[in-house]
This record gives C-alpha cells, structure tokens and sequence, in this order.
C-alpha cells in the first residue's frame, strides 16, 4: 500500500509539473498540432530567410504540420525577438536566432527584453560566413585595394547593411576599426533590399551573409573581394579570407532556434530532435551547402552557450569598434 501511494504521489508530482509548464504529457506527444510560427527579423529573400525557408519546409513535412515563416524585420532583428518574447511560451512561436542576437544585448542600449534571460534554446542549425562584395562600379578587386581606395577617399565610400547590430553591420565595422577605413554606414530592413542600391552604385558595398552575397557575385551583378571567416571558407575556396589581408579580422555568424522562456522542455526536446535529424538528411544537407552552410547540430545546451559566448565576443568587438545604438 505504501508502494503504491508513493507511485500516486510521484505521478501527481509529474502531472502538476506539466501543468506548471503549461503542457501534459499527451499535449507534448501530440505537439505540433497546429500551425507553428516562425518569426524571422529580416525582409524576405534575405539570407536568413532563405535558410529559414529550408528548413521550414523539411520541419512541416516531418511534423505534418505547417512551420510558418513570418517577416518581422525591422531593427536588427529586435521587433522579431521582442514579439517572440512576449509569445505564449507555447512552442507554436519560435525565433529565428542569429548573430544580431547576440549583438543587440551590448550594441542597443534601451532594449525592451535580455535575450538570454527571456528566451530558452532550442536548436543549432549551421555556421555561416560573411562575404564582402563591391559595386561593379568600384575601381578596386581585392581587399587591399578597397583599403587603399577607402583612405584616399575618407568618407566618400559608404556600405551598406540589413540592419543595425546585425553580423552584416558589426563585420563592417570591425572592419572599419581594423584598417582605419572611414566609410558611412547605411542600414536597410534586409541586405535583399540593399542590393539594387549597391548594384547602382549608390552604396558601393557590404558584408552580407553568404547566401545572397554569392547568389549575387555568381550572376555577375557585383564583385566579390573576400569572406569573414578566419580562413577560406568550404564552397567558396576561390575567394580569399579577409584575414589574409588584415590579419585576426573574423566574423562567422551562427543559425539556429529559440522560444520564449518557459517553453516546456518535452517541446524544446522535440524540436531539438527533429532538427537533428534535418541536418542528417542529405537532401537538406545539400541545399544548406549550396548557400555555404556548414550544419552544426547541438543540444539546448550546447546551444544556449554558443549564444552565451558569442554575446560575450561581440560585446568586445562592439566595444572596440566604438559603436552603440540608443
């Protein structure tokens, strides 16, 4: 008798638990049973929304349920993380997490939310690298070039970015802070929308993510000089590290996922999974290295400090560069 009134308290213990949690064990089997939104800080056909499409994609068919991929640009990414924050810790909301996360927290001065206390991690999807690309218009066709064209032309040269504090903003400005090149920094809700300008001419270049870099240096319609990874980076053997010219220089951003806190871990755990399975799928695999990515499949916690450190590099690099966001 005393056995089996211990096991009736163990599991009442479990079921209040899940209730704390906002979940039950049969809610938890059953997750997802219903459309799941996935918010994005960046304009579509953008590089994270290109990867966030992939995955969304392979996420739906897994599940049978729709994994919506929702545009909140605006920010660097913020209004997408603030409304994400404030979602019911559900699982049905879900943010899309990038570099510009963990550069907000020390280059925003005023945020409305800590990103590592208000959300919990979920997922790694991929590393990724940066690409610096130039109008065909500019008279220069390596990195050295542009530093020596940039400081005969102080303030003339301006790059373009998809938002403040994003890894396409913060690359430039290490960059920037590295070489003592004085370029003006103009921002736009998405690096998609930027390129018509920088084709023209009207900004003459940017660090952008790879996806869209090289989908637009392949077509010709701009010149790519070099990426932000510390060495060559795997796809793109024929494009030099920018650090082969400025020695130490590195930005390599980081893609995977968050909820908001609370979010019970039966779901993270799920979700977790799931992508880990993605990620051994060739077919995703593939289309994920045809923009360059490189899978990086982690635990919640291998994951959360990944998001731990990289907000801690970052706010050394925003510190150097001198750069901040009221």
């Amino acid at each position: 008798m005393i056995a089996f009134l211990r096991t009736i308290f163990f599991l009442s213990l479990v079921c209040l638990a899940s209730l704390a949690a906002g979940i039950t064990p049969s809610s938890a089997a059953d997750y997802p049973n219903r459309p799941v939104h996935w918010l994005i800080g960046f304009a579509a056909g953008g590089p994270v929304d290109i990867v966030a499409r992939i995955m969304s994609q392979w996420l739906s068919e897994h599940f049978g349920q729709q994994f919506v991929v929702e545009n909140r640009a605006g920010s660097g990414g913020n209004i997408a993380a603030a409304a994400a924050v404030n979602s019911p810790p559900d699982g049905y909301t879900l943010l899309f997490v990038a570099p510009n996360n963990a550069i907000s927290t020390s280059l925003y001065k005023h945020l409305s939310y800590d990103f590592i206390r208000d959300t919990v991690p979920v997922a790694s999807i991929m590393q990724l690298t940066n690409m610096l690309v130039v109008s065909n218009a500019m008279p220069v066709k390596t990195v050295q070039e542009l530093i020596d064209y940039c400081k005969a032309n102080p303030g003339k040269i301006s790059y373009a970015s998809s938002g403040y504090g994003t890894s396409v903003h913060m690359s430039a400005e290490l960059f920037k802070a590295m070489t003592k090149c004085d370029m003006v920094h103009v921002p736009y809700r998405g690096s998609a929308i930027a390129f018509p300008d920088i084709i023209s001419n009207k900004v003459q270049l940017i660090f952008d993510n790879l996806p869209s870099a090289l989908e637009q240096s392949r077509s010709g319609t701009v010149r790519a000089l070099g990426v932000t990874s510390p060495q060559r980076w795997i796809g793109v053997p024929d494009i030099p590290a920018i650090a082969e010219t400025v020695p130490g220089f590195e930005s390599v951003g980081f893609y995977g996922i968050s909820a908001p806190k609370g979010t019970p871990p039966q779901i993270v755990d799920i979700l977790n999974k799931a992508v880990g399975e993605a990620l051994k799928d060739p077919k995703l695999v593939a289309r994920l290295s045809d923009i360059g990515g490189i899978p990086k499949p982690m635990t919640p916690a291998e994951f959360g400090q990944l998001v731990a450190d990289e907000t801690e590099k970052w706010r050394k690099v925003v510190e150097f560069a001198g750069v901040s966001v009221d």
